[in-house]
């Protein structure tokens, strides 16, 4: 049976179609005669407890190298929120011009240091490749901004730390983009392990892989710009990992990793297979860039087990299986990119609530992720310039 809510707005942002669905059997139920009848067994998912992201205070937006994720995240800002992206800063001059004519935003700097010291803005979003998030992230805070970084926060534990203590020592709010933390199919399995209604969680799955091809030149295979799979794609399932685990009240740093994983011609990381144990709980993820996958996650319980659907790093669905019954909620307010959304709508909350990091995902958990990945590239061998 399907409970449909269509056709909610609120302010800008149009909830195009939610679907909370339950199963429901029949199952026989003896009667003191010994006859029998039928009883109807209903399981159902909770809702997800996030506002609506028009609703979120606006804050004025500056936007460090202007790429193609970038691009999505201010195009899902200004469709989806109040937040408003008034700066950018490039490089190169014209693709800066070019982002601001597309996206509307009111001023191009010519430096990053320019659009860090501009008054008008209220938090800076790092879009660079991972090797050049401390500097930007670093100028950014000692101008007083709060920043948010694209994942990874740095391409390691130790360069992500200075961020981390700048942002404390400043009381800036500081918050690595892991956007997939903020989606509301994932507050629907937030509180689906808090519940315990699978039971205590004793196995995981999570992927994230697709067939890529590019030239030797592009960032991905390049050491220097901290390439690889594991940084660009497969921070996801190993981040998916330390949710589970945090969520039951597990601690995140693993007590056991085994890796398996091969190497480009330029000596980046290309595909990675990870066995990662928490007390109680194992975790089996995958990264390629040579093959696809089904991108699903999956958490399974001593009562039942928690998937999602494809992709789940972005917006999707949640489906509970306990005993022979199942429930599915799906989500289809927002498609894809377009959810980059929420995790900037969660920011300016926590930014009036006065928080200096997000306590759906902590910077000490954000560090100790990246104390993980420190670890697979050591065994595979990749070691980035400067390091």
């Amino acid at each position: 049976m399907t409970q449909d809510r269509s056709d909610v707005t609120t302010g800008p942002f149009r909830v195009l179609h939610r679907a909370h669905r339950t199963a429901r059997r029949w199952r026989p139920h003896p009667t003191s005669s010994g006859a029998c009848h039928s009883v109807r067994v209903t399981l159902l998912l909770p809702e997800p407890r996030f506002p609506d992201p028009s609703d979120a205070p606006s804050l004025r937006w500056g936007v460090v190298a202007p790429g193609w994720i970038a691009g999505h995240f201010v195009a899902s800002l200004h469709r989806h929120t109040g937040q408003r992206v008034v700066a950018v800063a490039s490089r190169d001059a014209a693709r800066g011009q070019a982002f601001a004519d597309e996206h509307g935003v009111e001023r191009v700097h010519a430096s990053y240091d320019a659009l860090v010291d501009d008054p008008q803005v209220d938090v800076v979003y790092v879009a660079s490749p991972h090797s050049h998030h401390p500097d930007q992230a670093l100028a950014a805070i000692a101008a007083g901004k709060h920043v948010l970084v694209e994942k990874p926060l740095a391409r390691n534990a130790a360069e992500a730390r200075l961020i981390v203590d700048a942002a404390r020592a400043a009381g800036v709010l500081a918050m690595e983009a892991m956007w997939t933390r903020y989606l509301p199919h994932v507050d629907v399995l937030r509180q689906v392990l808090e519940t315990g209604t699978i039971g205590q969680p004793r196995w995981v799955t999570g992927s994230f892989a697709t067939r890529t091809v590019v030239p030797d030149t592009h960032r991905l295979m390049d050491p220097a710009l901290a390439g690889g799979v594991l940084l660009d794609i497969g921070i996801y399932p190993l981040s998916f990992a330390s949710f589970v685990a945090t969520t039951v009240g597990l601690p995140a740093t693993p007590t056991d990793l085994q890796v398996m994983g091969s190497l480009t011609r330029t000596g980046v990381d290309e595909q990675v297979a990870l066995q990662v144990a928490y007390p109680g709980l194992q975790a089996q993820l995958f990264t390629s860039m040579l093959t696809p996958a089904d991108d699903e996650a999956r958490v399974h319980g001593e009562a039942g087990w928690v998937t999602t659907g494809p992709r789940f790093r972005g917006p999707s669905s949640v489906t509970l299986h306990v005993g022979d019954e199942s429930a599915t909620w799906d989500d289809n307010r927002v498609e894809e990119l377009d959810g980059l959304c929420f995790q900037a709508a969660a920011l300016a909350r926590y930014v009036a609530q006065g928080r200096t990091e997000s306590p759906l995902h902590p910077l000490d958990e954000v560090l100790t992720v990246l104390e993980t990945a420190d670890e697979v590239r050591r065994r595979l061998g990749v070691v980035y310039p400067g390091e």
